[in-house]
């Protein structure tokens, strides 16, 4: 994984013009995505690139989201309650790069099933 593409793939993603600030953000990306990788995934593979960068931008998203909760009204401000369709964005996005990388990421979820014998009645 590289830092610097991964920074600039972020700054692509958020359309920040600087990625300073966001930097422990972007580490912290990098880590989980790495945390993410099977043992026998390719390292240099692009799209881990591209994951690390989606994540480190709906982390963002979820910062400045909690950040600024309120709205200006004539009478002053209230908070709302409602996601932002940034949040919304860089939650698709990050879901649309997990897909992309399902063969080399662990699972991220379990489904159990259950299995019966003939006569036993579920």
């Amino acid at each position: 994984m590289n830092t610097e593409t991964v920074t600039s793939l972020f700054l692509l993603f958020s359309g920040e013009e600087s990625a300073q600030e966001y930097e422990p953000v972007i580490a912290l990306a990098i880590r989980l995505t790495s945390e993410m990788l099977l043992p026998e995934a390719d390292t240099t593979d692009v799209r881990i690139d591209f994951l690390a960068a989606a994540m480190a931008n709906y982390h963002v998203q979820q910062l400045k989201c909690a950040r600024d909760r309120t709205t200006v009204t004539f009478a002053g401000k209230m908070l709302t309650e409602h996601d932002s369709s940034a949040l919304r964005s860089a939650g698709r996005l990050l879901k649309d790069y997990m897909q992309l990388c399902e063969d080399i990421i662990k699972p991220r979820s379990f489904i159990f099933a259950g299995f019966s014998d003939s006569e036993e009645e579920i």
